[in-house]
């Protein structure tokens, strides 16, 4: 079915908005729920065909297959990464969230199949990453395509990469409140009824396409906890703050790994065998552990057959994780590997090789709360609860940590093991945990590859873009004022006059008093016994108001308005700080938003220009349409531009940026940017400058 027939029906019918973003959402959901189906059957497959069928035909190798698998699946994988998509380079979320920051959630439909399939190679293989990564970013990518494809606006676009994400985790984990809450916390910027419903109808379908080919039953199978007393709750608390630095180790380890291979220049299709190699060596030394430590051989899955004695840190984990959720592996064990599945996940991720970061966060957790719960009843024996208690609370909280997720962690833990009765240990360790996590570390394990890039992620928004606009730049320069001594009656005229809110006051040598708005003359009359007759403005404005200078960065201002909810400020001059010189409000911070974000765009469009340029001998170029150029007025398509000649992008008068197509009308004003070869720019040029007869 092509795009033009789906659009010419419903401008024929004329459905409802909120009906169109509804069936989306419904498609959104069904793909990735399927994608996720064929995913986790892929990685099945994989998995059975190289430690059964391959190992089967060199048995004598043993144990040394661990290393050589590995190091097969990434010599596939890497370059399906490095040449078809980079996107799908590690764990996944932080290009979701800079294609929904930078880009308005347009993501390459490309992106899907190379991420399905290096993820499935790398966890496969025995690489350690999880499913949920690779399926988010799938399910955004679903969703991106579909918006594109429909011609959708860049909000409705935002809401479907929204839907795919939650689909996502709900389809992986079979948990849809949990899908919603990760989409709510760390992806959404509409928060409004109908888009957040968008989002849940899309983790529901997904959830049901999983169910139905998966199973219903939860993650992981183990008992109902619940606290044996009160006395536990400092336990759980004592766990949260443990929870906090092991999940500022998992952030900072995997970072230093992504630093040293991405600083290393060798190509990037290698990268991911190199880290294969170093994952299979500590995969193949690690048992031997039991010769230090007073563990059991078994205990460390030394025997045969390989595809039932993988390695603890390989692919997700689940199994090893359901033991110790049930409370059975030992205390060194248990140890132990709260320190080698994140050095093995870095490995994994760092190298550039492709896969999620849930459930290796969920795993360390459960690691830790498993060797804390032994700890405790070492010493206090009397008052700790099954050990598999603490595992549980231990994997919600180290997540929330890495991720700063809470609510996410604390429903996803709920739907992977269905047990609701550890409410108050999972609330009181994951709030410490994120909270701390934060406090010692600013970034999360998502946001601090976006925070090297130089984007400042919060709710959807570039923070740093706040920074490269001024307070002059958007303020308003000539904004209406009323002066102290005039009649509140005066006042209530000009608010139903202007429709404006509130207005600056200035007293009588022209200078700021302060400010008024309907509220405030509101709350006056509201008093029993006052006349509006016999009050002046002054009687009810808010002298010495917060204020701004034009100088400052628009993030000053969003800081000044925050703590006492202000919709907008006085700007006075840095001179003088009683005179006035505009008014700033929350629509023009919108606006400066916008400004902001153009201005990334073209920083990053000339880095690219230039890296295009010294690679293969194309560039891109900025032309300006004057009135009486032969092109104004044209349609694109009736341009005859050179071969291989493209108008990327088309800035009108009015600062808007526009993708064209060959409808599109070049009108006068317009900045063209084309890309072409560096040896055609001065045709292209001339062509558009050329004057009309």
């Amino acid at each position: 079915m092509s795009r033009h027939y789906v659009t010419d029906l419903l401008d024929r019918l004329v459905p409802k908005e909120g009906l169109i973003m509804m069936v989306m959402a419904v498609i959104v959901g069904i793909g990735t729920g399927s994608a996720a189906v064929f995913f986790i059957k892929l990685i099945a497959i994989i998995q059975d065909y190289s430690y059964i069928k391959v190992v089967g035909l060199y048995p004598s190798l043993g144990r040394l297959w661990f290393v050589i698998i590995p190091i097969l699946g990434a010599l596939i994988g890497g370059p399906i990464i490095a040449y078809f998509a980079m996107e799908a380079k590690g764990h996944g979320v932080p290009e979701v969230m800079q294609a929904l920051v930078l880009h308005s959630g347009r993501i390459r439909p490309r992106v899907a199949a190379a991420k399905i399939f290096a993820s499935a190679l790398c966890i496969g293989t025995g690489g350690s990453a999880g499913r949920e990564g690779p399926i988010v970013q799938v399910g955004a990518t679903l969703g991106s395509s579909i918006g594109q494809w429909l011609h959708l606006s860049g909000s409705r676009i935002k809401n479907l990469v929204a839907c795919g994400s939650a689909a996502g985790i709900a389809a992986t984990f079979n948990a849809p409140i949990a899908g919603v809450a990760f989409a709510a916390e760390l992806l959404m910027t509409e928060h409004g009824i109908v888009m957040f419903g968008n989002v849940v109808i899309s983790a529901v379908c997904s959830s049901i396409i999983s169910r139905i080919f998966l199973g219903a039953s939860p993650a992981f199978d183990i008992p109902s906890y619940s606290m044996r007393s009160l006395w536990e709750i400092p336990l759980y608390v004592l766990l949260g703050l443990l929870s906090a630095l092991i999940g500022v180790m998992f952030i900072k380890m995997l970072d230093t790994f992504e630093e040293l291979f991405d600083n290393w220049g060798v190509s990037q299709a290698i990268k991911p065998a190199v880290g294969a190699l170093l994952l299979g060596i500590l995969a193949f030394l690690y048992p031997y552990l039991y010769m230090v430590l007073p563990v059991s051989a078994r205990a460390f899955h030394i025997g045969l057959p390989l595809i039932d004695n993988m390695p603890h840190i390989y692919c997700t984990g689940f199994p090893f994780m359901e033991l110790a959720l049930q409370g059975s592996p030992s205390l060194w064990l248990l140890a132990v590997l709260i320190l080698l599945k994140p050095l093995a996940t870095s490995f994994t991720l760092g190298s550039g090789n492709s896969g999620g970061i849930f459930s290796p966060s969920l795993f360390t957790g459960a690691m830790l709360g498993g060797a804390f719960g032994h700890i405790a009843r070492a010493f206090l024996p009397g008052i700790t609860g099954p050990l598999g208690a603490y595992a549980l609370v231990g994997m919600a909280a180290v997540f929330a940590a890495a991720a700063r997720a809470p609510l996410t962690s604390i429903l996803i833990v709920f739907e992977m093991s269905g047990d609701y009765h550890l409410i108050l240990p999972l609330m009181t360790a994951t709030i410490i945990g994120s909270s701390l996590a934060q406090w010692i570390f600013p970034d999360s394990i998502y946001t601090l590859k976006l925070t090297k890039r130089g984007i400042q992620f919060d709710q959807g928004r570039d923070l740093d873009i706040m920074q490269g606009v001024l307070v002059e730049e958007v303020m308003n320069s000539a904004p209406v004022t009323v002066q102290k001594d005039q009649s509140l009656s005066e006042l209530f005229a000009l608010f139903h006059e202007t429709h404006l809110y509130a207005f600056p006051v200035m007293d009588n040598n022209g200078d700021l008093y302060g400010m008024v708005s309907l509220q405030d003359m509101e709350r006056t009359l509201s008093k029993e016994g006052v006349k509006i007759q016999d009050l002046k403005i002054g009687d009810v404005a808010i002298p010495e108001p917060v204020t701004v200078f034009p100088d400052e960065p628009i993030w000053v201002a969003i800081r000044k308005m925050a703590p006492r909810d202000l919709a907008r400020l006085p700007v006075v001059s840095r001179d003088d700080e009683h005179k006035l010189v505009g008014l700033i409000s929350l629509s023009d911070i919108m606006r400066a938003y916008d400004i902001g974000l153009l201005r990334k765009q073209h920083r990053q469009y000339a880095r690219e220009r230039m890296a295009l340029r010294n690679i293969s001998g194309v560039e891109f170029t900025e032309i300006k349409v004057h009135p009486d150029s032969v092109c104004s007025n044209k349609r694109l398509a009736d341009i005859r531009l050179p071969q291989n000649t493209t108008v990327v992008s088309i800035e009108r008068k009015d600062g808007s940026v526009i993708i064209p197509d060959g409808d599109t009308i070049v009108m006068p004003g317009d900045q063209v940017t084309v890309l072409c070869q560096t040896k055609m720019i001065e045709k292209v040029q001339r062509q558009f400058a050329q004057a009309l007869d």
